[in-house]
């Protein structure tokens, strides 16, 4: 059993190594350096994603900030097990400064901003003027910063948050998100011409092999396997991860 989840963790670690790669690729003239991750409905496990996607970052030497976004629906605290004196709010309300909310994680390089629980009007706070600077004031103390966002189907916080950062990853959980469910979030975070849509990653899905744990698909639903010539080449694909991260 223990070597059964190890294996199950590396597959884990390098689906979101090559999810980091694809992202890379999406856009080499103009990095992505920052990120919102967000899906249609809740549960679809793009905290998850958002931690593993961080996680990868810090691995390949490059500093990241993990951001609670989802001010409604709190979950990264008790995922990493990390506790700070305040949070956005506290931040934006002037309270304290970034660097007094801004806790590590345990993990070279990677560190975390949390959101306080029952903070009043997270959409107003998001549409306003301190919560743009914010972002860019966190994008230039670290290489890589990560929102993860509400639910796209379900707030308006995600389209709002996503139009401040360079690109936004669409959550999809495999056999629980209906087709309808997705197309309206998609359509809600496409309202914004400043959101862009770098690609989607399918969540809780079956391993194939070891080897081909994650897939490429182009614009047009053309599989690429990993190691492809083409795997980079298609700005405009979507990714899909093969593992449950």
């Amino acid at each position: 059993m223990a070597k059964a989840k190890n294996t199950d963790k590396l597959v884990v670690q390098n689906a979101a190594k090559t999810l980091l790669a694809n992202i890379r690729f999406a856009s080499v003239d103009d990095p992505i350096r920052t990120i919102t991750v967000t899906s249609s409905i809740p549960n679809e496990g793009k905290s998850t994603v958002s931690i593993n996607l961080a996680q990868a970052i810090a691995t390949s030497g490059k500093s990241v900030l993990l951001v609670e976004a989802d001010m409604r629906r709190r979950s990264l605290s008790d995922m990493l097990g990390v506790r700070s004196r305040g949070g956005l709010y506290a931040v934006l309300s002037e309270q304290i400064s970034i660097d007094q909310a801004i806790v590590e994680t345990g993990q070279k390089n990677f560190y975390f901003l949390d959101a306080e629980p029952h903070i009043p009007n997270p959409a107003d706070i998001i549409v306003s003027h301190r919560f743009a600077k914010l972002v860019k004031a966190l994008s230039a103390k670290f290489q890589y910063v990560i929102f993860d966002a509400p639910p796209a189907g379900t707030f308006i916080d995600a389209a709002e948050i996503a139009s401040l950062t360079d690109g936004t990853l669409f959550v999809v959980r495999e056999d629980f998100t209906k087709r309808e469910e997705a197309l309206n979030a998609i359509g809600q975070l496409k309202k914004s011409e400043k959101v862009k849509l770098i690609g989607t990653v399918m969540n809780y899905c079956e391993t194939e092999t070891s080897e081909y744990y994650y897939s490429y698909y182009t614009k047009d639903g053309k599989k690429v396997k990993k190691g492809s010539d083409d795997q980079g080449t298609s700005k405009k694909g979507i990714f899909t991860n093969r593992a449950n991260v």
